[in-house]
């Protein structure tokens, strides 16, 4: 039946039906339990020596995660998952996976902050080198691969929302034999399938638009069945970061309205973006969707953006003013937040955090929520008026 559907009817039927209820609940229930007893000694052996497949400890294995590791990989159109405490704790698990001491990664620039800090901090004692090259050029992906172990791509990338080609680069690593992996966190399975593009491993930030109501920090890595029974065998079960039975419960409440938020979030997103490119004061946009066509890839965008002002507009008042639009990290909730470039470049986050994100101190980054665009619009332009002059 899912094969006549389109990929965003199909996500509808996944997220809404897809798995097994005990009793016939309508929503699963929560399986807050550390750990799996046997019935016999037999059967305990015979599970220790991976002779029977079932649930043991709630670290490695629980009823709610694997079910909401099922549908992000239906989701994706792929073999399996994996789900982790954090994004940033899917992020270190994948990479940790496939790397060994000396290996190199390529990394397209622009890529989220703690993942650059990953990259630069801890990797680097283990003498892991990380090089940056602009994703668009196909020909410098191409000259920095030889030789690496891993592709990491955002697509789109933080802050300048660069939608790549991704189909494109996931063949270059294919051809130089490196694992590619994306943090697909921005479009989600229902706006983007990196692993119908060739892509090897998807990561999402589930806190973000998949857990969708900023209650809960998770993040989980789809892929093929090799790949991700790689790193939950090798990685998951001794670095500890577990996604809680309860952490799952509330995902997969966010997956079952996740395809209309998105629609929602598409088209407010899209009202806010293009009343910013028409205003006096903005310099420019940073929004995939302005286009007359999406990029290759896309089926719909999000509603994370960048703009900049120009240099009358004073970025602290503009902040300072905001009334819906709340000053705060993270996305994909249903609240409307701001982030200043001004404050991000500031960051001090220890050694070696310093990021050059290529991005100007003009800039402010917005999550467009579900307030409604109008009267979002309404607030940035009362912001804007409040920030320029006197």
């Amino acid at each position: 039946m899912t094969e006549i559907l389109s990929p965003i009817e199909r996500a509808g039927l996944i997220v809404a039906h897809d798995g097994e209820h005990p009793f016939d609940a309508v929503v699963p229930p929560i399986f807050q339990t550390s750990l799996f007893t046997f019935a016999s000694m037999a059967e305990m052996v015979a599970t220790y020596r991976g002779e029977r497949n079932r649930f043991v400890y709630s670290r490695t294995t629980n009823p709610n995660v694997r079910l909401f590791e099922d549908k992000i990989a239906k989701l994706e159109a792929t073999d399996d998952a994996v789900g982790f405490a954090s994004g940033m704790g899917a992020i270190s698990g994948s990479v940790m996976a496939f790397i060994e001491p000396g290996d190199k990664i390529v990394c397209v620039r622009h890529c989220y902050p703690d993942a650059y800090r990953l990259f630069e901090t801890l990797l680097r004692r283990f003498h892991v080198s990380t090089t940056y090259v602009d994703g668009n050029d196909l020909d410098a992906v191409a000259a920095a691969l030889p030789g690496a172990r891993l592709l990491y791509l955002e697509s789109p990338t933080s802050w300048t929302m660069e939608a790549l080609d991704v189909a494109a680069l996931a063949g270059l690593a294919r051809a130089h034999g490196a694992v590619s992996l994306i943090d697909n966190s921005w479009a989600t399975p229902v706006f983007q399938q990196p692993i119908t593009l060739g892509v090897d491993l998807v990561i999402h930030s589930a806190s973000k638009y998949i857990g969708g109501h900023s209650d809960v920090v998770a993040g989980v890595v789809a892929g093929r069945q090799e790949l991700i029974d790689r790193i939950r065998t090798t990685i998951s079960p001794y670095l500890g970061a577990k996604l809680a039975p309860f952490d799952a419960w509330l995902l997969i409440r966010g997956l079952r309205t996740l395809p209309a938020r998105m629609h929602a979030h598409e088209a407010a997103g899209l009202a806010v973006a293009r009343r910013l490119a028409g205003h006096p004061k903005v310099t420019k946009v940073y929004h995939p969707g302005l286009g007359n066509s999406l990029p290759s890839g896309l089926l719909g965008t999000s509603s994370l953006l960048s703009f900049e002002f120009d240099s009358s507009v004073d970025i602290p008042r503009f902040c300072d003013a905001l009334k819906l639009f709340k000053l705060g990290v993270s996305w994909g909730g249903h609240e409307s937040l701001v982030v200043p470039a001004l404050v991000t470049l500031q960051q001090n986050a220890g050694p070696n955090s310093a990021i050059d994100f290529g991005v100007p101190p003009t800039m402010v980054r917005l999550h467009v929520g579900l307030e409604g665009s109008d009267a979002l619009w309404t607030d940035i332009e009362h912001a804007i008026g409040a920030a320029v002059g006197g």
